[in-house]
């Protein structure tokens, strides 16, 4: 979700590699989730289900989608899990998932299910400022509350944010921008902006670590990224937009063409139970199961205990539809 290399997770099974029927008790899942979470949420699930193995092959979310293209006529998974939505809904993969409602999926917020079944979301992430108190101090600088705070002449060289062109995080906030402002609007404030902005980074968690280290005062990341840098001691405050928090959900599907349905669903099933969320909790910003409750540690680090009431409400299949556009006419009136 976050261009992340591409490789394979664990034992990949022969049937990914070489179109093998699946054998009973075993699975074969696409995933872009990073593979230290993917390792978690399989240990978890091991307890739950010992009698199902899942096998994982883990690509970039792009290099994911084109796997699953070039495979269509013949598709070597039994789900989709953890990938991002944007991706989901383009209507050549749409068409390829099965409608399926997993264990207690009615109490799902709608924004975090597909209202034809076809998909779901556990996790996803948004957009956050990682603010650096000790440079904000130095520098006599006011502590932003918004996006429009941010362009404050006063903050001139003193942010980094993600390259839109290559971080998933980048896309994100400037989408949520254009879709928040409309697009005539939202194209003058990224230029506005543009003239406070010190760099732009290729990955998304870089610019909060950037800011934690001390070298700019702000860096326009993801939530979880500042969490995990207050939680390990550095001096950061984590603010979410006042205008809202653009988001992005990782989703998982069922596929018509999988070979073990009734694993797969048993798995989709345990997606949604407390203990996996319990998982989530500890590794994501976002969770969707019902119940859920965030650690003391995570919501101290300055994490909203309902994260829905600060997100801003996005419109998936446009910015599917208009990511092409939008990163070409990015690249031309704002990168350098």
């Amino acid at each position: 979700m976050l261009g992340r290399h591409s490789r394979l997770i664990g034992a990949v099974a022969a049937l990914v590699l070489t179109g093998l029927a699946a054998k009973a008790g075993e699975i074969t899942a696409y995933t872009s989730l990073e593979e230290d979470d993917i390792r978690v949420y399989l240990q978890g699930f091991a307890k739950a289900q010992p009698g199902v193995k899942v096998n994982v092959l883990r690509l970039s979310t792009g290099d994911l989608g084109a796997r699953m293209l070039a495979e269509k006529a013949n598709p070597r998974h039994d789900v989709i899990w953890g990938w991002a939505v944007t991706n989901m809904v383009d209507p050549r993969i749409l068409e390829m998932a099965e409608p399926y409602k997993p264990a207690g999926i009615d109490k799902v917020n709608p924004a975090f299910k597909d209202k034809d079944g076809r998909w779901f979301a556990t996790t996803g992430y948004f957009a956050g400022f990682c603010v650096n108190n000790e440079i904000l101090k130095k520098n006599n600088l006011p502590m932003p509350a918004s996006w429009q705070d941010l362009l404050n002449p006063v903050y001139k060289g003193q942010i980094v944010m993600p390259n839109a062109a290559s971080s998933g995080t980048g896309y994100l906030q400037i989408v949520s921008l254009l879709q928040m402002k409309g697009e005539d609007k939202g194209w003058q404030f990224l230029k506005d902006l543009d003239k406070n902005i010190a760099q732009y980074i290729k990955s998304g968690s870089r610019p909060c670590k950037m800011a934690s280290s001390g070298e700019y005062a702000i860096g326009l990341s993801f939530a979880f990224s500042g969490v995990k840098q207050i939680m390990e001691g550095y001096p950061i405050k984590l603010v979410i937009p006042s205008e809202g928090a653009g988001y992005e959900t990782e989703v998982s599907a069922l596929m018509k063409t999988a070979k073990n349905k009734p694993d797969a669903k048993l798995f989709l099933d345990w997606l949604l139970t407390l203990d996996a969320a319990k998982l989530y909790g500890e590794r994501a910003e976002m969770s969707s199961v019902p119940g859920a409750k965030a650690p003391a540690a995570v919501l101290k680090a300055g994490l909203p205990e309902d994260v829905s009431k600060v997100l801003f409400k996005m419109d998936f299949d446009a910015s599917a539809r208009d990511k092409d556009r939008i990163v070409s006419e990015w690249k031309q009136k704002i990168e350098r």
